[in-house]
């Protein structure tokens, strides 16, 4: 049988999932280049459906880019609020992103020609975006191992992003990727800290054998 981790080994990845946290709060400080090449390699370590790696990566650096990006977030930020209803005002009081502020900031994308990649998508086409979820978690882990936060921002219009990276035909971006130094990460997750949501009954999310016929997802 395979040898798992020793105790002290076993305990650091748990500690890491446990911890890790959607930071939105940053310190003005540049991330370390070798640190910085290290979270990127295990972003390509990640495991991909059929092994069709199809997370790219760009590093934003240029100054008028990264204010750009931002721009298009905070107008989706704007949107956002005005559907939400009688949430707005509560969400508007949210912070929901650190761009300005983080050392590093990265644009998760798929990568263009995925229709030829067949193996273990021909039913489940969308695993080319679990693969590239799963290279975001890995970075996410492995940037809390080295103290650094990292925070994921999804509001944004797709196309405007795609013409400011000048993607391709057929890329798409994922994730804007917050990351660099934090003075301190937060003790639970900062939604909940702030009563947008909670956490699940792990139990509500695990069933056996078949879906439960009592079970309703929550409004």
């Amino acid at each position: 049988m395979a040898k798992p981790f020793n105790d002290s080994e076993r305990e650091a990845v748990y500690r890491a999932i446990y911890e890790r946290r959607d930071m939105r709060h940053f310190v003005r400080d540049p991330v370390e280049p070798a640190v910085l090449q290290r979270l990127l390699d295990a972003a390509h370590h990640a495991p991909s459906v059929g092994f069709m790696q199809p997370w790219r990566i760009a590093r934003i650096t240029d100054p008028a880019l990264r204010t750009a990006l931002h721009a298009t977030v905070e107008s989706e930020r704007l949107a956002t609020a005005d559907a939400l209803g009688k949430r707005r005002e509560e969400f508007m009081k949210l912070k929901v992103e650190g761009m300005l502020e983080c050392g590093e900031l990265l644009v998760m994308a798929l990568m263009d020609g995925r229709e030829r990649h067949i193996f273990g998508r021909r039913t489940l086409p969308e695993m080319d975006l679990a693969s590239v979820a799963c290279a975001i978690q890995n970075m996410w882990l492995a940037a809390r191992a080295e103290g650094l936060g990292m925070g994921w921002v999804s509001l944004f219009d797709v196309d405007t992003v795609r013409t400011l990276l000048h993607m391709p035909e057929g890329a798409r971006p994922v994730a804007i990727l917050c990351l660099g130094h934090v003075d301190q990460f937060y003790s639970e997750p900062m939604l909940e800290t702030e009563r947008w949501a909670s956490r699940m009954p792990l139990a509500e999310c695990v069933f056996e054998n078949r879906w439960p016929e009592d079970d309703k997802a929550p409004e």
